[in-house]
């Protein structure tokens, strides 16, 4: 059978193409090894379970492995100590081999209730006695813990493993434990319902910093398409591939499987451009219906051309097809506009906590700069999400996937769907593009005219804070499904932002800033001209919003060097 990319559970090796874990288990076993107890707190599919599954047979050498999973045993098990005994036993019973048959039967009678007392202190006197005469050290995995952090008895039952913990040098005690999770136990009282506050905080103030990262780099997905390559011989650049999928997710383990799995299950038979604006075409100049088209097989062949258009479309054809740009920025494209249950998560996280809803506002479209402060529980919860990654004393989004999808999501709230902007972009889309492209001039063209005479009244501060969220509500609907863009994290604050925009395998750079007179326009231009050589683009594109009385809004084009600039002037 042969392997595939997987989305849905932990990665099996006989199964799944995966990373190479083994670096990243050497450096969990040394914690191991000395005797260190900790937490791995990642956002939701970040591989949390299949690398612990990954680190327990690599364990079992020289341990006793017990790795247990809290999802498997029901909410009423934690309503109270003598219950909980009884299933944590139960799992023991059922997880752990060689069990010493005096330790057995204890434990036995936790589960049946013959047991004289059913207490977290009696259950961890057996378990004293277990580690003391076992013939290898214990550790002890629990994966998500999250299931059980909203209860007394938990934080009593880590307030046992600490003590164990403590007085491990006078007696016998798990050689190490490992919890994990996405809410950091530590900081266990922000997830304790409000009605209870009077609860004590997380006892779990022993464990060790787990930095070991977790990551896709790009050797990682590099190695990965090795794998997929041995099997299919598709010639792809791996390398080149494996840059540009890091460049997209930043190594975020589910958005790199998920892209891969699109380009390999999904893409074959697809459209590599524009199928909207071709059937439109079709329909006019042939009287043919869009349907009656699509239905046709488009894998008989690549490429087909229709004299009297200009349109020629193009399909994925096959597995070297795929695996190409083309293939990454398409199944970049299908994975920004579909569902699935990471997303659906980082959306209901932005719902209940409106404070994390404001910081992304900030950061997106006003350009901020927030320091990462480790005592704000919004930011905190950020990157605990993982929303969000702390670079050089600051909050920027993880990856330029959740970028796009939340610039998506708040663009799309009908607050901003119904504003004039958005509509007015809506109606006129049809003209900005020609034979599959973005007609770029033309758009800046049309958003100085819109802005200007629906915004033009406006004060500075509202164009300072709103500005380009208004030229992001006017691109939208134009390259709605057939095109995404990203913000360059390097050019993010509130005096200039670069937005490169992907459209039918064509990168557009829009330089957005904010008018600070002629010497930091000209600043402006010669950033943009040193950004279109990294890009190897010869044309960029200006949108300067400027305050100053005497301005002559409209489009004009300057010769920079070699390089062409487009600037529209708000």
């Amino acid at each position: 059978m042969s392997k595939t990319f997987n989305i849905s559970g932990a990665c099996r090796p006989d199964k799944h193409y995966m990373v190479d874990l083994e670096s990243r288990l050497h450096s969990i076993k040394i914690m191991v090894d000395a005797g260190e107890y900790f937490s791995i707190n990642r956002a939701r599919q970040y591989g949390k379970t299949t690398l612990l599954r990954a680190l327990a047979l690599f364990l079992k050498p020289d341990y006793e492995v017990v790795s247990m999973d809290f999802q498997k045993i029901s909410s009423l098990s934690f309503e109270n100590e003598q219950s909980f005994v009884a299933a944590f036993s139960e799992e023991l019973l059922y997880l752990a081999h060689n069990l010493p048959g005096n330790i057995k039967e204890r434990f036995l009678q936790f589960v049946d209730g013959t047991a004289r007392i059913n207490s977290l202190q009696s259950l961890f006197k057996v378990i004293y006695q277990w580690c003391s005469d076992t013939e290898k050290p214990i550790v002890l995995i629990i994966d998500e813990v999250d299931t059980a952090t909203n209860n007394q008895v938990f934080l009593d039952f880590l307030a046992q493993l600490r003590a164990g913990y403590l007085d491990s040098d006078v007696t016998p005690i798990f050689q190490s434990v490992i919890l994990a999770s996405v809410y950091d136990i530590r900081n266990i009282r922000k997830k304790v319902r409000p009605d209870e506050e009077h609860k004590q905080n997380s006892p779990w103030n022993i464990t060790a910093d787990f930095d070991i990262n977790m990551s896709f780099s790009v050797s990682d997905i590099a190695g990965m398409l090795r794998q997929y390559e041995s099997d299919y011989h598709t010639s792809m650049d791996i390398d080149a591939i494996a840059t540009l999928l890091y460049d997209y997710t930043s190594g975020y383990p589910f958005l790199v499987s998920r892209l891969c799995k699109l380009m390999d299950e999904k893409l074959i038979g697809t459209l590599k451009n524009n199928a909207s604006d071709f059937q439109e075409n079709l329909a006019v100049d042939f009287n043919f219906t869009p349907t009656s088209f699509v239905s046709d097989n488009p894998t008989s062949q690549s490429t087909r051309n229709l004299d009297n258009t200009k349109n020629t479309v193009t399909y994925f054809s096959s597995k070297s097809d795929v695996w190409t740009k083309a293939g990454v920025l398409r199944a970049v494209n299908m994975l920004l506009y579909e569902k699935n249950s990471l997303f659906e998560s980082l959306i209901g996280k932005l719902n209940d906590y409106p404070e994390m809803k404001e910081l992304i506002d900030q950061l997106l479209f006003q350009g901020e700069t927030i320091l990462y402060n480790a005592d704000d529980s919004a930011t905190d919860m950020l990157l605990m999400f993982g929303f969000a990654k702390a670079e050089n004393g600051t909050l920027q989004i993880a990856n330029r996937i959740f970028e796009t999808r939340l610039y998506n999501y708040f663009l799309a709230r009908p607050a901003a769907q119904s504003g004039e902007m958005f509509r007015t972009a809506s109606r006129n889309k049809n003209q900005f593009i020609s034979n599959g492209q973005l007609n770029m001039r033309l758009l800046l063209e049309k958003f100085v005219e819109y802005f200007d005479d629906i915004y033009g009244d406006q004060n500075q501060k509202f164009i300072e804070e709103d500005g380009r969220r208004y030229f992001m509500l006017f691109l939208k609907p134009i390259i709605n499904g057939d095109g995404n863009y990203y913000v360059e994290s390097r050019t993010r604050n509130q005096e200039r932002t670069d937005l490169i925009i992907d459209y039918h395998g064509t990168q557009y750079i829009i330089e957005m800033k904010i008018w600070h007179g002629d010497a930091y326009n000209k600043r402006g231009e010669e950033q943009l001209s040193a950004y279109l050589e990294h890009y190897h683009l010869k044309t960029g594109h200006m949108v300067s919003f400027n305050f100053n009385k005497n301005k002559k809004p409209g489009v004009k084009e300057i010769t920079f060097g070699d390089k062409i600039l487009i600037e529209a002037v708000v």
